[in-house]
């Protein structure tokens, strides 16, 4: 059976929703950089590992990205799932695990790449916002694009409706690809995400009805 690793930093609602879905493997850790992520108390009611590696126990990145990576191999996982993990990891931590760690992302790929991205994309004036799923490479955010969800951006949007919508459609998106994963389907060749071994452009792009 494959076996998955999930990393959170915070509330894990994304971590949620891939526990939810029924994945076909098991999960058999989550693992956090922050002792109070309330996402670890949720994983540990389910039974699942708990671990925290501590970022602020480390001098430097790389020493942090050492152990990080010695825990989550320790649980021999398939796929390593970024779920809000708020940690840029170094290029060594992303070869050691390279075509298989995932991160799901809240905005629309290459657009608003890094943090604060519903503020940006309001700020910016754009008509459709919302979520990519991607393989992790050194670059930040800037992995091959596996799928996205789309949401358009109403009149009277802040920052907090905005991001509710975008949240809903990542709790879809993620399982949905994370699935593709462990079922064999997705992988990472020559540099380009291939599903069923074609590069997946169509049906990748989900725009959801508004009515």
């Amino acid at each position: 059976m494959k076996r998955y690793v999930i990393l959170i930093s915070g509330r894990g609602s994304n971590m949620e929703s891939l526990l939810d879905a029924g994945l076909p493997g098991v999960c058999a850790a989550v693992i956090s950089n922050r002792p109070d992520a309330a996402g670890l108390a949720l994983a540990a009611a389910r039974g699942i590992a708990t671990v925290t590696v501590d970022h602020r126990d480390f001098a430097a990145r790389e020493d942090f990205d050492a152990a990080l990576a010695t825990e989550i191999e320790r649980h021999a996982p398939d796929l390593v799932l970024l779920a809000g993990f708020m940690r840029i990891l170094g290029e060594g931590f992303v070869r050691r695990f390279e075509g298989r760690l995932l991160n799901i992302h809240p905005s629309l790929l290459p657009a608003f790449s890094g943090i604060k991205t519903h503020a940006r994309a309001l700020a910016a004036g754009v008509r459709l916002h919302g979520c990519s799923v991607h393989f992790v490479t050194p670059a930040l955010d800037g992995g091959p694009i596996i799928a996205q969800a789309a949401v358009p951006v109403q009149a009277g949007d802040d920052e907090a409706s905005l991001a509710a919508r975008v949240l809903a459609e990542e709790h879809l998106l993620y399982p949905r690809v994370a699935r593709w994963f462990l079922e064999g389907r997705l992988a990472l060749c020559d540099g380009r995400a291939r599903l069923d071994g074609e590069t997946p452009v169509s049906g990748a792009l989900r725009v959801p009805h508004v009515a």
